[in-house]
């Protein structure tokens, strides 16, 4: 066996031998050669199965979905878009960002959105709540008139899911760990970070912030009671009540931002302390001491007042202005004098690291967004309050429902906040605009906010070829990853590709490949489906004869449908696209069957002109449709117990199915009229006044997949050049919207009166977003004057 001493180490001829041979056939050592072969370490880390202090680097630019500048008005005018009840703060526009936050972080940490960052003051706040070991997460309750529908996981939300606990422990610490450094180095030198945990995984958490900020910048471990008493044991479990939240507490540096915060007294001691009234103002008082603590030892000042000698809390001078005013009093002749302290002064009690005050979410709070690992409006309140003043920017990259994103804008605070959750982002930016509007009705400033995504950049990343490779060899790799991206998209589609198995390779170089009698072809990765490419998909098919085709494509351009499947259908064509899901780039999806290609939406809306106003319309939503299946029906049912009931979902319609105890099944269609899947929809009244502009890395052209090396550094930060272009598309202007909350399930289908400044001929952007949190856009062209 070896031998160690504090130079070097001895190992046996044997141990050297296997030594060689492990390292020959690529094999891993065993855990004792770690510590014979290397030096200790003097201080305490953190080890999991695949650590690794490699971090993402790739830069993507950020697509724009949707603008939203101020809230809904009644009327809209030019006149009138900032009237005096409010108005919208310039500079800053707040970020909703849907997407990986790992990638979110890499591009805000080098991309083009860095300099708005530092110009906005540099992020001085981050409070994270990420998915602890809750399989819940992801899912919520829908409501559908008086019954509710729970709304599963998508695909992507379980890969992300799975992710970050397919491996317990190991994978949870290794999904935090990267993105801990990545906010690390995004935040400010003088900036915060809060990391919201359960008890079963905090110590993890404390580890890697000792490692990733250091321990000298650990401030506090906040104790945060979640939930009243409860009887665990009473239902047969042996351990205490669990009934707190862990909330670690780090700092960049030793300068950042600290406000105390107080809570009030309570009762009892009220009752015991300011007990004392002041006549004629009716102010309640304590008569506190005027010793000072430590005497002499503290510097204190020793003098003769009002007959007492003793160590003072004030100087002489200031003692006596206090006297005069009647602050201090003497009880008794012969008394110590006392300071009268009011009631009304007192900010209250400094708040400790054991926070009992703030009681969770109910199912019938105001705030309640319907989400289970929602956590309470006064929770977020303190954090932002306690470390960070007005006008500084914040973030939470795990936003779930928008708590924290809706208590920066009350504060007016700057916001960016993140979720990889399409519901969660759609239920966010309809509880900011309720904030919008609270702000505006109480004549308060607010600020615009905008939604983001990576979207086709994302994909594109996919697809990006790095390395030093020449024209021609750039060229042959990239048709490679396309082959293959396209044959992983038939596999998840269950298509035998043309060329041979589920190969990539188009037939004719047209179709990729056929399913169940029915031709398929893929649309381009970076761009929209639009009409020139269905109608080469209509030709190729007569060209062969046949009848029946889908296309697959990531987006499709607006206003394309229901008008081009009725014209496919005239000429003896049966058309049918599906979106592409972001889950096929996910292979542990494709292999195990569980991807699903959603038919498309369709929305219809008309213009209605006013006959007296001839530069004014309103826009009514007159059609949705939608298909959408979770789950096996007849499998649910099955296992369904005897009396009991569930809402299922199937071929776009919503059911409850009930099955009596004497086992028979009942099924009510609850999904009545096409506005039932509606939740929200939004008007721009000129889409083409503003065109989708974004920064890439100089030299990358419309792709803008960039990927920065490796590098070491506090900040990690790259100097990158960007140069403007323009993508093709235009961002939505959110201008009018009606959608419900669960206070109010009424929708409005027509919008407000909106005047145009002069005649002519406007595209009106119609955007409808479904109970699931899936938006549908048209295009409807209007003439006024």
């Amino acid at each position: 066996m070896a031998k160690q001493d504090k130079k070097s180490y001895d190992l046996s001829e044997a141990e050297q031998r296997d030594l060689v041979t492990l390292i020959q056939q690529g094999k891993a050592l065993p855990e004792k050669y770690r510590f014979i072969l290397f030096e200790d370490k003097r201080e305490i880390e953190l080890v999991w199965n695949g650590k690794t202090r490699d971090v993402c680097t790739t830069v993507l630019p950020f697509q724009t979905l949707e603008h939203i500048d101020e809230p809904r008005a009644e009327t809209k005018t030019q006149e009138d878009l900032f009237d005096s009840r409010g108005r919208q703060q310039r500079g800053w526009t707040n970020k909703l960002i849907w997407g990986d936050n790992k990638l979110i972080l890499s591009s805000l940490k080098a991309g083009a959105l860095r300099e708005q960052i530092e110009d906005a003051g540099g992020l001085k706040l981050i409070y994270i709540d990420p998915p602890f070991d809750v399989g819940a997460d992801f899912s919520m309750d829908i409501e559908i008139g008086d019954e509710t529908f729970h709304k599963e996981a998508n695909l992507l939300e379980q890969i992300a899911y799975r992710d970050t606990w397919g491996r317990g422990a190991d994978s949870f610490v290794a999904m935090l760990y990267e993105r801990l450094i990545l906010m690390r180095d995004l935040l400010a030198d003088d900036g915060t970070i809060y990391v919201h945990m359960g008890w079963g995984v905090s110590h993890y958490v404390r580890g890697i912030l000792d490692e990733v900020f250091g321990k000298d910048r650990a401030v506090n471990q906040i104790i945060w009671k979640r939930q009243t008493a409860h009887s665990d044991s009473g239902q047969g479990s042996q351990h205490l009540g669990r009934l707190h939240d862990v909330v670690l507490l780090y700092t960049k540096s030793d300068r950042y931002t600290w406000n105390v915060q107080y809570t009030p007294y309570d009762q009892e001691y009220l009752r015991t302390h300011y007990k004392n009234v002041e006549e004629g103002t009716n102010r309640r008082f304590e008569l506190a001491d005027l010793n000072a603590p430590g005497g002499a030892s503290k510097g204190n000042p020793r003098y003769e007042f009002l007959g007492i000698t003793r160590f003072w809390r004030f100087k002489r001078e200031r003692m006596q202005n206090l006297y005069e005013q009647g602050r201090i009093v003497q009880p008794s002749e012969g008394a110590v004098p006392r300071y009268k302290r009011y009631l009304d002064e007192m900010l209250g009690v400094p708040i400790q690291d054991m926070w009992l005050d703030l009681n969770p979410i109910n199912s019938q709070a105001k705030e309640s967004a319907g989400y289970a690992t929602q956590k309470p409006e006064s929770l977020l309140e303190r954090v932002i309050k306690a470390s960070s003043n007005e006008g500084d920017l914040v973030a939470d990259f795990f936003c779930g429902s928008g708590t924290t994103a809706a208590v920066a804008e009350k504060l007016g605070r700057k916001w960016i906040t993140t979720d990889l959750g399409k519901f969660g982002i759609h239920t966010t930016r309809k509880r900011l605009i309720g904030v919008q509007r609270e702000k505006k009705a109480a004549e308060k400033d607010f600020r615009a906010f905008e939604v983001l995504n990576l979207g086709r950049y994302e994909r594109q990343a996919y697809l990006n070829v790095g390395g030093r490779l020449t024209g021609s060899q750039k060229a042959q790799a990239l048709a490679q990853k396309e082959a293959e991206f396209r044959e992983l998209i038939l596999r998840a589609y269950k298509a035998t590709g043309f060329g041979g198995g589920q190969s990539g390779q188009a037939q004719d170089g047209f179709f990729h490949g056929a399913r169940n009698g029915r031709l398929v072809v893929i649309g381009p990765i970076n761009l929209p489906v639009g009409r020139l490419f269905v109608e080469e998909v209509i030709t190729e098919c007569r060209k062969r004869g046949a009848s029946r085709v889908d296309i697959l494509a990531f987006e499709f351009e607006m206003g394309l449908f229901p008008a081009v499947l009725e014209e496919a259908r005239g000429k003896g064509i049966d058309l049918t696209p599906k979106y592409i899901p972001a889950e096929v780039f996910d292979k542990r999806a494709v292999d195990r069957g569980q991807v699903v290609f959603h038919d498309i939406s369709f929305v219809e809306a008309t213009p209605r002109y006013d006959k007296k106003a001839k530069l004014a319309v309103r826009i009514e939503l007159t059609d949705f449709s939608v298909y959408y299946t979770q789950g096996a029906a007849e499998a649910a049912i099955a296992a369904m117990k005897e009396g009991k009931s569930e809402v299922m979902c199937e071929q776009g319609q919503l059911y409850k199915v009930s099955k009596s105890k004497d086992g028979i099944v009942k099924k009510e269609r609850l999904t009545k009229h096409w506005t039932d899947w509606v939740d929200y929809w939004a008007v721009d009244f000129d889409y083409l006044q503003r065109k989708e502009i974004i920064k890439v890395p100089v030299g990358t052209g419309l792709g803008g997949v960039a990927t920065l090396p490796g590098f070491e550094g506090p900040q990690g930060e790259l100097s990158m050049q960007f140069e403007e272009r323009w993508t093709g598309g235009y961002i939505f202007e959110n201008e009018w919207q009606s959608f419900r909350t669960r206070q109010s399930r009424e929708l409005d289908l027509t919008t407000a009166l909106h005047t145009y400044d002069r005649p002519g001929r406007y595209t009106v952007a119609v955007k409808v977003i479904d109970i699931f949190g899936n938006d549908t856009m048209t295009l409807v062209p209007v003439n006024v004057g």
